[in-house]
């Protein structure tokens, strides 16, 4: 198999931390590489997770949120409609 070089510009700081975990793992920078590139067609997919948590479904405010539905419905609020600033 002909091996090709594949080329990829990275955080210098980045890549001392990459080097550095590849040596405390015992692989090369390159073999780590591979790893991630065979991963990725063995599964057709990135092998991890890639997103952006909606702040809004974050588990602080989802607790909040319960806390304070489960105040109302003990009549220990008072709910009101959503107050528009048009001002802004």
């Amino acid at each position: 198999m002909a091996l090709s070089t594949l080329t990829a510009r990275v955080d210098e700081e980045d890549k001392a931390m990459f080097i550095s975990f590849c040596d405390s793992v015992g692989l090369t920078p390159s073999a780590t590489i591979n790893l991630f590139v065979k991963a990725v067609i063995r599964k057709h997919r990135i092998p991890f997770e890639i997103k952006i948590e909606d702040p809004f479904y974050n588990t602080s405010n989802q607790r909040h949120l319960t806390k304070s539905l489960q105040q109302l419905r003990d009549g220990k609020g008072t709910a009101h409609g959503l107050i528009e600033d048009y001002n802004e």
